[in-house]
């Protein structure tokens, strides 16, 4: 039987996803993204899960980039068609209706960088290397990378990341912003759950819609950002869940 290129578990209310191919160090071909999309979309439409974390099997790599044994021999078109299907992975889990979390444990370059950086959250191992080599191929990065890297980080310093190629550690993403915790690597996926149970703890509702809002209201500006974003405050008040929480607010208060 041929192993599981991208692997599934559920625990509790958490939905893990792993890449699977540590002895490729997780890296991306056609078949991962396949599969990868197929598992986010079977979490979008799990009730029961309210939080998803995307992590690597092993412990030297999220995903360490594309394969580019796979891409070597593409032509122009060949490669826009290979970036559509990735951008297919990003846009997938930028727009999921749930928070997701990269559990980043080792090298997270190429590729795998532009789609911890979809993600809403991330969080790292000590060990853990970013980077956007592509530059050192005779290419760059194709699944929006030059994109979210400045939004994050500010224009000058994802230049030089792009243009250098240079990695960088866990501790200067941290500074940086792009992560938002690091922990030893024995503990990352223990630290990781914790953050994504007290976050599956709220509102489905309300998390959908802050996702939404701060999603789309950073790609435009502030007057329609806001505007939408009171469209998605007044759409709480149709969930039971706004009711029971401002009723215990209330009586609590008295």
């Amino acid at each position: 039987m041929t192993e599981q290129v991208v692997l599934y578990e559920k625990k509790e209310n958490i939905a893990i996803i792993t890449f699977n191919r540590p002895g490729a160090l997780n890296a991306l071909n056609t078949e991962v993204n396949l599969k990868l999309i197929e598992l986010l979309l079977t979490a979008e439409n799990d009730e029961e899960v309210k939080v998803v974390i995307l992590t690597g099997s092993g412990n030297k790599a999220f995903v360490a980039g594309a394969d580019i044994k796979e891409m070597m021999t593409m032509n122009s078109m060949q490669a826009r068609a290979h970036a559509l299907k990735a951008k297919r992975v990003t846009d997938t889990i930028w727009n999921l209706g749930k928070p997701v979390i990269a559990a980043i444990n080792g090298f997270c370059l190429g590729g795998g960088m532009e789609y911890a950086l979809a993600c809403d959250l991330r969080t790292a191992s000590e060990n853990a290397k970013f980077g956007l080599p592509e530059v050192n191929l005779g290419i760059l990065p194709g699944s929006a990378g030059t994109q979210r890297l400045p939004r994050l980080i500010g224009l000058a310093r994802a230049k030089e990341y792009c243009f250098t190629g240079g990695m960088f550690d866990a501790k200067q993403a941290c500074e940086l912003g792009i992560v938002n915790h690091v922990y030893p690597a024995e503990s990352l996926m223990n630290e990781t759950m914790m953050l994504a149970q007290k976050i599956a703890s709220k509102s489905p509702h309300s998390l959908k819609l802050i996702k939404a809002a701060m999603n789309r209201g950073t790609e435009t500006d502030l007057e329609t950002a806001a505007l939408f974003e009171i469209d998605c405050f007044s759409l709480c008040f149709s969930t039971q869940e706004q009711k029971d929480g401002m009723k215990k607010f209330a009586e609590k208060s008295k």
